[in-house]
């Protein structure tokens, strides 16, 4: 049976590319980084070179990226590092539609002693303006936004935001995991510190993050013990990963615009022919930008979880933002943040596509699904 992978916001498929150059790094060039040798220096240039073309892809200097381990990795160094360099300020500032990895994180440095402000959004996805710009007064010493939603794929005006808490002398770090390497990020022209990406999100490999770190920014570091990444992530690097996220960044900059147009234009197929043919069905974030290769539809008075399932079984695998907690789905708090209703939000599917996705992928899923769904209402209304 033919698969059809739509869940590419969880992770993309490498580049042919990117496998061909990190394979010498598993077998000959396999020497430490951090040798003051020939062998060593010669593995050091390759993870420079890597920098080189994951700066260029984002507008930055070879100097401002640090490798961490993934994205996650990446918000925690840009957050926790940000705030232990100002003990004497406590309040960060964030939204209601961030991705776990922020939003965890928060819940613990509110047990720490934090003072958290979290920011609604508008039915569409967007941050409340004025409730932003109210949140960033007093001791606020960071702010934190998505550039583009892991579930709908509603990117935020970054400039906007991030002027507005310039203006109240407020450091702002972008959660870029969604967008880097898909859309346009200029960091050069956007008023932050700090943007967090991660490779296997644009055709790179797992375990490879970055952290843009605006010069002459400080910064804390979360793991100490050697003098790697310039002090800030200690620890002998992940040489392999590291020159395919190289790889990945330069391939994916060369033919951002074509991919955009060509996978768009399959997002918007998809979302065109599903509403068409299926009663009740409704897409999120519509009306905001998105990411051109997300969709997140819902499916009226259905579950999520059942609808997965069902897809799954015929060789289609998606995404849903719901939970399951203690035997019951929980919508996506994505979806109640924007305030859409219960019996609509349980049924929210995520459909992302990639450079690898086809015409005849879409058609297929157009074809199949609505015959999948009344499968299910039927079983549900026994």
């Amino acid at each position: 049976m033919d698969t059809i992978y739509f869940d590419n916001n969880a992770t993309t498929k490498p580049l042919e590319e990117v496998v061909e150059a990190m394979k010498p790094f598993w077998v000959d060039a396999y020497a430490n980084p951090s040798s003051v040798h020939q062998f060593g220096q010669s593995v050091k240039h390759a993870i420079e070179c890597a920098r080189e073309q994951v700066a260029a892809l984002i507008h930055a200097t070879p100097g401002e990226i640090v490798f961490t381990s993934s994205g996650t990795e990446s918000i925690n160094l840009a957050i926790r590092g940000a705030l232990a360099m100002v003990p004497a300020k406590r309040k960060f500032v964030t939204t209601a539609v961030e991705h776990a990895a922020v939003l965890r994180l928060s819940e613990v440095l509110e047990r720490e002693g934090y003072e958290i402000v979290v920011v609604g959004v508008n039915r569409d996805g967007q941050v409340d303006e004025q409730a932003w710009v109210e949140a960033l007064s007093g001791d606020t010493v960071l702010a934190s936004i998505q550039h583009a939603n892991n579930e709908t794929g509603v990117m935020m005006d970054v400039n906007r935001l991030a002027a507005l808490a310039q203006e109240k002398g407020v450091a702002v770090h972008v959660d870029a995991v969604q967008t880097v390497g898909k859309v346009e990020v200029d960091v050069a022209t956007w008023p932050v510190q700090f943007v967090s990406f991660s490779a296997h999100k644009f055709h790179g490999p797992k375990g490879a993050g970055g952290l843009y770190v605006r010069r002459r920014t400080r910064l804390k570091p979360l793991i100490v013990g050697g003098s790697q990444e310039r002090e800030l992530r200690a620890g002998t690097e992940n040489t392999a990963s590291i020159v395919g996220m190289g790889v990945a960044a330069a391939c994916c900059g060369a033919t951002m615009a074509e991919t955009a147009t060509r996978v768009g234009a399959l997002r918007d197929q998809l979302e065109r022919e599903l509403l068409k043919s299926v009663a009740g069905a409704s897409v999120h974030g519509v009306k905001a930008n998105r990411v051109y290769n997300t969709s997140n539809i819902s499916f009226e008075n259905l579950e999520a979880e059942a609808i997965l399932i069902l897809l799954s079984e015929a060789g289609i695998y998606a995404s849903s933002g719901a939970a399951c907690s203690s035997g019951s789905l929980q919508p996506s708090h994505v979806l109640q943040a924007m305030g859409i209703e219960e019996h609509v939000a349980h049924g929210a599917i995520r459909f992302s596509l990639s450079r690898y996705s086809s015409e005849a992928e879409v058609a297929s899923v157009v074809e199949r699904l609505p015959g999948l769904l009344a499968r299910l209402s039927r079983l549900g209304s026994r």
